[in-house]
């Protein structure tokens, strides 16, 4: 497998590596937000260095070439207003997502993730592009769709949102799977 870009455009959105110096600025814009964080797995965030650990663990599973996390960044600024990570584990990717609420309805995590499934379906080795969301996640269903997704159906009691409470919550599994005819994608 061809390694993913490390930074990339779309019309307009800069994805790049996050870094250490990124951490105020994704506690400021979202992880300290209970709103975007509600369906998130991880507790929303009360402290910057909250998100700095998580930057460490995620530029080290990207050096072993297990994660691959951008910072998403409006073309013009480098102020991350989000993030989108890919898990790639033999044919599977798997995608994850999360946007600052003041970008909610513009477009832009959609324009983000159709360039990773594109990418991902482009390499021989990868056959399926996935992802989950929580049932009652309304925004992310309709991104997952936007981005020519199917939904395949619920994982019952798949997924801890810790922001609701501590039991594992059903979520939505959608997919794009290579070689099915578009209408079943």
């Amino acid at each position: 497998m061809n390694p993913p870009p490390l930074r990339f455009q779309t019309a307009r959105l800069t994805l790049r590596r996050p870094t250490l110096d990124d951490a105020q600025a994704i506690f400021d814009e979202y992880a300290a937000d209970p709103e975007v964080t509600k369906y998130l797995v991880f507790t929303t965030h009360r402290e910057v260095e909250t998100v700095r650990v998580f930057l460490r663990e995620v530029t080290a599973a990207a050096k072993e070439g297990t994660r691959f996390p951008w910072a998403i960044t409006l073309t013009g600024s480098d102020r991350p207003i989000g993030m989108a990570e890919m898990r790639v584990e033999g044919a599977r990717a798997e995608i994850g997502y999360v946007l600052a609420k003041k970008h909610w309805g513009q477009g832009y995590m959609p324009e983000a993730l159709r360039f990773l499934v594109d990418w991902a379906m482009a390499q021989a080795e990868i056959h399926r592009v996935w992802a989950f969301c929580d049932v009652d996640n309304r925004g992310s269903t309709r991104v997952l769709e936007k981005i020519g997704m199917q939904r395949e159906g619920i994982l019952r009691k798949w997924s801890v949102s810790p922001n609701i409470n501590d039991v594992p919550r059903d979520c939505y599994c959608y997919s794009v799977v290579k070689g099915l005819p578009h209408e079943q994608r």
